[in-house]
């Protein structure tokens, strides 16, 4: 018997690492180190402009984090349930769903070509100011991923393969919150969406041997309308079509009752003008975030155009930029169709097969 267990203590001694060095092997093949990829076509940022710059070695570490469910409280949730890469980061819900089947009151917003922002402002009411603070939010947030900071990290310090991916991106295998977040984020900044038909367009319409076609003629009757009679510009501006502000559009106003279904801003500014206002989302790839607004209460982009088109609606908070606009059923295809074109490429992901245990 003790030579039998004598054995069994030798083949495990053996075995073990050799099997954990067949897991990490697995592992890295599904999520290398990459270098950092080149902001696409239309994204005149780079990463070298920001004060902490994104690692190749973080960026492996929060992409795993982004996909691992075992982040939330029961093990059913992770950033990547609501924020889906085939949406464009976004969720084709009117509202987010997290553990146990709750449904919050607001819709997941893309964070595509977050790492360069006007101003920074995150979340629909801008609670948070970095990415950072944007990816621990919903990690203790009741509702989405029902766990507290504490227990998130006692969590990882257990899953024993994950320290050497800790080590390789901060130098230590420690584990903190400030960590996970950071590695999140990082991993979120590669997300970039550009080279659209309309960055294609904006590049050749200069050139010598120019020659318009059907789409690009389309393009340029929206871009002109988008940028003129529409008065779009006003709010969604830059190479990622946001001024990274606040407006009120009269979304969620209930005129019976006088009141709105959501405060939005105010919350955290307690302005009055903030009542009801929500930031500006960018229009990147913007034809997969339907249903759109805060809270997915707008099913297409043609009845988005129409709200603006009609003013919005009136309430006390009103954004002095929403007005009445007189735009034709040609003239509303014709936005739409050019805010199709910013459809672009370079985000894509799915989730890895497996994750270190």
């Amino acid at each position: 018997m003790k030579h039998s267990m004598f054995i069994a203590l030798v083949f495990s001694f053996v075995a073990g690492p050799a099997a954990l060095a067949d897991d990490a092997a697995r592992w890295e093949a599904e999520n290398p180190v990459k270098p950092l990829p080149k902001p696409p076509l239309g994204i005149d940022s780079s990463f070298d402009e920001l004060k902490v710059p994104p690692t190749p070695e973080r960026v492996r570490l929060g992409r795993w984090l982004f996909f691992d469910k075992r982040l939330s409280a029961d093990g059913s949730v992770s950033c990547a349930t609501c924020h889906r890469p085939e949406y464009a980061f976004s969720e084709p819900t009117p509202v987010s769903e997290g553990i146990k089947g709750q449904k919050g009151t607001r819709k997941a917003p893309s964070f595509l070509n977050q790492a360069w922002t006007i101003y920074p402002n995150f979340f629909w009411d801008g609670r948070a100011g970095s990415l950072e603070e944007q990816a621990l939010g919903p990690i203790e947030n009741p509702i989405e991923m029902g766990n507290t900071h504490h227990a998130m990290i006692s969590t990882l310090q257990g899953l024993t393969g994950y320290h050497k991916y800790f080590d390789e991106a901060f130098g230590t295998p420690e584990v903190t919150k400030e960590r996970v977040a950071q590695a999140i984020a990082d991993y979120e900044r590669t997300r970039m969406s550009g080279n659209s038909a309309y960055d294609k367009w904006q590049e050749a319409r200069f050139a010598d041997d120019y020659k318009p076609t059907d789409e690009t003629k389309l393009i340029e009757k929206g871009f002109e309308l988008f940028n003129g009679k529409a008065q779009c510009n006003q709010c969604h501006l830059g190479q990622n079509f946001t001024d990274s502000l606040f407006h009120n559009l009269g979304i969620g106003w209930n005129a019976e009752k006088n009141e709105l279904a959501d405060i939005g801003r105010f919350k955290i500014s307690n302005k009055e003008e903030d009542k009801g206002a929500f930031k500006t989302p960018g229009l990147r790839d913007v034809s997969k975030h339907a249903p759109y607004m805060h809270d997915g209460s707008v099913k297409t982009l043609r009845e988005t155009v129409e709200h603006y088109n009609k003013g919005g609606n009136a309430n006390p908070w009103l954004s002095p930029k929403i007005k009445k606009l007189e735009l034709t059923d040609d003239e509303i295809d014709a936005i739409v169709a050019f805010m199709k074109s910013l459809d672009g490429e370079g985000y894509m992901d799915r989730a890895p097969e497996h994750y270190p245990e």
